[in-house]
């Protein structure tokens, strides 16, 4: 632990400009990133007696060990910098105010020659237009089915439409009307994006004409005695209904606003963000998130928006953010995100009227999300204190292990024999950590000696790092504080550089020996080892004969589970993805023509089996170094093999049929 007062910059070396500071610890780790109009004034504020500050400002500013600042011309400038840095240091106590859970949008891949619909989660793509995002992927596809009976635009993969295309006849949605099957000629490129232009105008908001066209039709045909158009029509306006149904009118003006409400507590802070688009409720949000330290609730919607819009451009911001209270630079955010808009964007608390009823009812909503999440999370910060302390008891650590590594070995009969590493840090998973091995040095199937292996190859990359790194020196006397864990250029952390507070091992006496004799052969003396064996879930430390029992209710044994469950879980996944290449070139062996490279290039551009079978022969050929006499038998050396899904069997390591 830090004094503060150790580092604490001369007053009248601050300066008093709008710019961004950073605090980093004793290794020169990024811990905290924020930015400030005042520099002098927001700095200084964070050395004042402990005691007055929020516990966990308190914390960051006993584990950093130096505070420096950057000086920007604006405040404008000062948020974007803040972001950057935020986004590229990744500091430990700079809570993510965005959401963590990946919500589906419904997008329409605009940019391609046949547009598709489709529901996806994840970063966006350029040439796709989005709305959204839902709550659940199940409600935007009910909707979706309901606008294809309208607007019968493609829905397939690319897979699907190629295929439909060679063989002449369209899909199932093509046979029910709900496709005007592009893939076959029934419509033209031009007369198809015309129907993705109505269907997109529709969920842009713009419904009352199309409603209006359909009942001027059907009306029409019913007048002119064309009785299946009409009803087929009727059913086109009921389709529409419903969907329109799903998307309740909250705003009259056909307003376009994103309505942010909060409910706070002095730990935590719930969010709820309403999307409105043409005056309709077209997605919601909420989750809850730790409070980083004292502020009113401006500073909180402050530091919201900068999570929630920083970075996104043109329609992705909203003409208009409903807020329960202004930030203190409001106008300042009202400048950046009119420029990154591209038009004009304003800040509102609402007095009066629908909006104010709105913003009531997210905020009622924000409530009951706190409310839950305290039912079901209750004390959720100090069960995982409760299990790192109650495994610092059970192993005699010095201090509770703030930084777990766990280790597991995965093999088929002794072959594809990959390790993995997984990272919890405070009782929590740390997946930008995780590593993978794949075990070179050992024959047969021997975890004793595949895990002797990873200790050793990681362990020997943490001395190679700290002999490479170069030291710190404390600000104001010129003594050497250790070896500098980061990249001094970047800021980002070496890759094997931090040592573990403790090193776990899926297993039981053999693999823990193991792992303590690869860490004594390389003088490592200061970082402890455990296993956890299944059968019992005993867990085995070095030269002790029988294990350490922990009770089965207790929480530092439920946190070692789900660390050992975590590692069991990653290795297997990589020991798959190199089984699947190791089938694909079992089966290509007896083409001829196709030596090793040849292969792995064709494995590299398809990735699995699955994707090979489904390729054509064309598709193969465009592969560097495949021709098309070679990518034939390619094809018909795969088609030899049937068509259902094929499995390694386990007593003779031969691919077979399921």
């Amino acid at each position: 632990m830090t004094d503060p007062r150790s580092y604490r910059p001369a007053q009248g070396s601050i300066p008093t400009q709008p710019g961004v500071y950073r605090f980093r610890d004793p290794s020169g780790v990024v811990v905290y990133v924020g930015k400030a109009i005042n520099l002098r004034s927001r700095v200084s504020s964070y050395f004042q007696d402990i005691a007055h500050l929020h516990p966990r400002t308190a914390t960051m500013v006993t584990t950093a060990a130096s505070v420096e600042w950057t000086v920007v011309n604006t405040e404008v400038e000062a948020l974007q910098l803040e972001y950057s840095w935020i986004k590229e240091y990744d500091p430990r106590f700079n809570v993510k105010y965005r959401d963590d859970k990946s919500y589906p949008w419904l997008a329409v891949t605009y940019g391609d020659d046949f547009p598709r619909v489709m529901v996806g989660r994840g970063k966006k793509r350029r040439g796709t237009r989005y709305y959204g995002p839902y709550s659940h992927a199940w409600a935007i596809r009910e909707t979706v089915d309901l606008l294809l009976r309208v607007f019968p635009m493609r829905s397939c993969s690319n897979g699907v439409f190629k295929r439909s295309a060679q063989i002449g006849r369209p899909c199932l949605l093509g046979y029910i009307d709900k496709c005007a099957a592009p893939c076959v000629g029934r419509v033209s490129e031009d007369e198809h994006r015309a129907i993705v232009d109505d269907f997109c105008d529709f969920m842009a908001g713009n419904t009352n004409a199309f409603v209006r066209r359909i009942e001027k039709d059907m009306y029409a045909a019913s007048e002119a005695q064309d009785y299946e158009k009409a009803a087929r029509l009727r059913d086109d306006l009921g389709a529409l209904n419903r969907a329109l149904e799903k998307q309740q009118v909250v705003l009259g003006d056909g307003t376009d606003a994103d309505v942010l409400a909060l409910c706070e507590d002095p730990l935590e802070v719930a969010v709820q963000v309403f999307y409105v688009r043409s005056g309709r409720i077209k997605g919601q949000r909420g989750w809850v998130a730790d409070r980083v330290e004292e502020g009113d609730t401006g500073d909180l919607v402050g530091d919201f928006l900068l999570q929630l819009y920083a970075g996104e451009t043109g329609s992705a911001i909203p003409r208009e953010i409903l807020v329960p209270a202004l930030p203190e630079d409001a106008a300042t955010w009202e400048e950046l995100l009119t420029e990154s808009r591209g038009s004009r964007v304003t800040l509102r608390v609402p007095q009066r009227g629908d909006k104010k009823a709105l913003q009531e009812t997210v905020a009622a909503n924000a409530k009951q999300s706190l409310a839950l999440h305290k039912t079901k999370r209750a004390s959720d910060l100090t069960t995982r204190n409760r299990a790192l302390e109650e495994i610092r008891e059970a192993l005699d650590l010095e201090t509770a292990p703030l930084r777990v590594e766990c280790y597991d070995i995965s093999n088929l009969q002794g072959t594809e024999v990959v390790a993995s590493m997984v990272v919890f840090e405070d009782g929590l998973a740390r997946k930008s950590e995780y590593r993978r091995f794949v075990i070179r040095g050992v024959d047969g199937q021997n975890d004793v000696a595949s895990m002797h292996e990873v200790i050793t190859r990681r362990f020997r990359r943490l001395l190679d790092e700290r002999a490479d790194a170069p030291e710190v020196h404390d600000a104001d006397e010129d003594g050497s504080q250790g070896p500098m864990l980061v990249d001094p250029d970047t800021g980002r952390p070496r890759k094997f550089a931090y040592a573990p507070g403790l090193v776990v091992v899926d297993g039981g006496p053999p693999q823990v020996a193991a792992a303590q004799r690869a860490l004594d052969e390389l003088g490592i003396d200061d970082v402890p080892v455990c296993g956890l064996a299944k059968r019992l879930e005993e867990v085995w430390v070095p030269s002790q004969e029988d294990p350490v029992i922990m009770p089965r209710t207790s929480e530092g044994l439920y946190l070692l589970q789900r660390i050992r469950d975590e590692a069991h879980r990653f290795a297997i996944t990589h020991h798959r993805g190199r089984r699947s290449k190791t089938m694909v070139e079992s089966l290509l062996d007896d083409v001829p023509g196709l030596g090793e490279v040849r292969r792995k290039t064709l494995i590299r551009h398809f990735g699995s089996l699955k994707k090979l079978r489904s390729a054509t022969v064309d598709e193969i050929a465009e592969v560097p170094g495949i021709g098309a006499r070679t990518a034939t038998l390619i094809a018909d050396a795969v088609e030899q093999r049937g068509s259902g899904p094929v499995s390694v069997n386990t007593a003779t390591g031969e691919i077979q049929e399921d």
